[in-house]
């Protein structure tokens, strides 16, 4: 094979489809960036959404190689890990809804934890640094997905995350954006500097080459060894040993005693249309209850005015339940039709009761701006999978530890509310399947804090109540409420006009109109078309994601 030296600095994206490794130049597969960058595909061999076009590849490359939807999943988010490491690691947490190709659903909660021995009342409230960091979850919540619904190999599932890590990959201009934004906080730790900074402490650049050698070690050391490495090994000695060095509370059984668990599943309905998420501590009980809210209000939801102020009451409504998620019986009540009804009512005679107590809001709940990382992969015989993760804010504890290569999410010190011994930290991600008529129709979920439940149910309304299509129900404009009244998104030509922004004006609100982009969450989905029975795969237009499907056999 010929040789080529070929300077990587500063590359730009659009031209990395070439790989360095041990000198020689590969293209990675028979797929050209122009193909992933694509925001939408169709095939009935399947389809992957993600939030960066190397993650919807690799993927991809599951699904060729025979793999099933969890293998593509699983193997995407390892990916995200390395190319997206400011929404989401292996330091981080996940939520995972499956449907199998027989219906049968399954959930796997693989947040982060406190300690059992945390002392929530004593300990140090930081939103970032070594005491905001709890026991990770992503690396058990990806395996035990694998080992229990994937078909393929740990280490092939892994092979493109380490790959890309080894041989590097040239950062995308958004995650340039995000790592730049929090430089300050960056500089402060050792690890931090060393693998997100230059060595000035300045901001890597988009298109700059970017080789994680500690990361692709540890990553090399899971394939082989499974998640145990991780937890009981070396990767755990070192954990353990920066972490009590810097005032963090991790302990080595800690670590040892996590597990990924099973998570509750909830359901609902809406127009007819079947509805399956998880519970605690995802939020897919207050997204379907939205929902239900938004059918017992009995509006035209064909209007757009009609429809952005239910929408908008339907949110407000559910929201003042999020603190109310105890136990199963809250679960089932919460996305019971009589007590959406209840809301509804409440909504329509103007009683809707404020938040008990006036208690303050964990940030995490108020924060304009929320983070996280989504994706959505269907295969060929019909097996779904909505996985999201995160860190948190950007790059999360802003912690990575030397020799390791990977931040922590932030879970201790308020951030996310009180997470006090044991616990798991709670967050707005939803995940979430919709069934017609036995067969799933639509899978999403979203990155975006407490704005994850009010995107996902903007897009679902959108096909249902107004026949949209999949690319046409992500690029329309979404609303949230605010204390101050009613955000509307603005999307250009499609946006909310100035006559909108009056008209709820007159109704009484207090009107913001947001330009900024991703806030108001981001989507990828998967959606069935019922008529050719192929799989259609969409990214959010607001974020640097992208759809593809595999080469259909013939």
């Amino acid at each position: 094979m010929r040789c080529y030296t070929i300077n990587f600095k500063r590359l730009t994206f659009s031209a990395v489809v070439l790989l360095s490794n041990c000198g020689h130049v590969q293209q990675v597969s028979d797929f050209s960036y122009k193909n992933l960058y694509q925001k939408q595909s169709q095939s009935k061999a399947g389809a992957v959404a993600t939030a960066h076009p190397l993650a919807t590849q690799a993927g991809v490359e599951m699904l060729e190689a025979g793999g099933n939807a969890v293998d593509a999943a699983v193997s995407a988010a390892f990916t995200l890990a390395v190319v997206e490491p400011s929404m989401s690691g292996i330091g981080g947490r996940t939520q995972i809804l499956i449907s199998s190709s027989s219906g049968e659903v399954f959930g796997i909660d693989g947040t982060t934890q406190a300690p059992l021995h945390y002392d929530y009342e004593n300990a140090p409230k930081k939103r970032y640094g070594y005491p905001s960091i709890g026991v990770p979850g992503v690396v058990r919540g990806l395996t035990k997905a694998l080992n229990e619904h994937g078909s393929l190999p740990l280490r092939k599932v892994m092979k493109p995350a380490i790959s890309l890590a080894e041989n590097g990959h040239a950062l995308i201009s958004g995650e340039a954006l995000r790592q730049a934004s929090v430089n300050k906080e960056l500089n402060e730790f050792e690890g931090s500097r060393r693998y997100f900074l230059n060595e000035d402490g300045s901001a890597k650049k988009a298109g700059d080459w970017v080789v994680q050698t500690d990361l692709a070690r540890v990553l090399n050391a899971i394939a082989e060894d499974g998640p145990d490495v991780f937890y009981e090994g070396w990767i755990a000695e070192r954990i353990i040993e920066d972490n009590q060095a810097n005032g963090g509370v991790l302990t080595r059984k800690a670590l040892k005693d996590y597990r990924a668990e099973n998570s509750y599943i909830v359901h609902g309905s809406y127009r007819g249309f079947d509805l399956v998420a998880l519970y605690l501590p995802a939020f897919g009980a207050i997204t379907i209850e939205v929902l239900h809210i938004m059918e017992a209000l009995g509006k035209d939801m064909t209007d757009e005015r009609i429809w952005g102020e239910a929408l908008h009451n339907a949110i407000e409504a559910a929201y003042l339940d999020r603190k109310e998620q105890h136990s199963l019986e809250d679960a089932e009540r919460l996305t019971s039709k009589a007590w959406a009804r209840e809301r509804a009512d409440e909504i329509s005679n103007g009683s809707l009761s404020p938040r008990s107590g006036g208690e303050p809001l964990p940030e995490a709940w108020s924060a304009p701006m929320g983070h996280t990382t989504h994706l959505t992969v269907v295969d060929r015989d019909g097996m779904v999978v909505a996985l999201t993760q995160t860190l948190g804010t950007t790059l999360g504890s802003k912690v990575a530890t030397p020799g390791l290569g990977f931040a922590y999410a932030q879970t201790l010190g308020g951030y996310l509310g009180e997470v006090r011994a044991g616990e798991r930290a709670s967050s707005h991600i939803s995940p979430l399947l919709v069934s017609n008529n036995g067969s799933p129709f639509l899978a999403l979920g979203a990155a975006g804090g407490s704005r994850i439940p009010s995107s996902i149910v903007a897009v679902i309304s959108r096909i249902i109540d107004q026949g949209h299509d999949l690319a046409s129900a992500l690029r329309l404009p979404r609303v949230y409420p605010t204390e101050e009244g009613i955000d509307l998104e603005f999307t250009g030509g499609l946006g909310w006009s100035l006559a909108d922004s009056l008209h709820f004006v007159e109704l009484g609100y207090g009107v913001s109109v947001q330009r900024g982009i991703g806030r108001f969450g981001r989507i990828h989905a998967v959606m069935n078309d019922t008529v050719t029975g192929e799989w259609i795969g969409g990214a959010d237009p607001d974020w640097e994601g992208s759809s593809a499907a595999p080469a259909q056999k013939r």
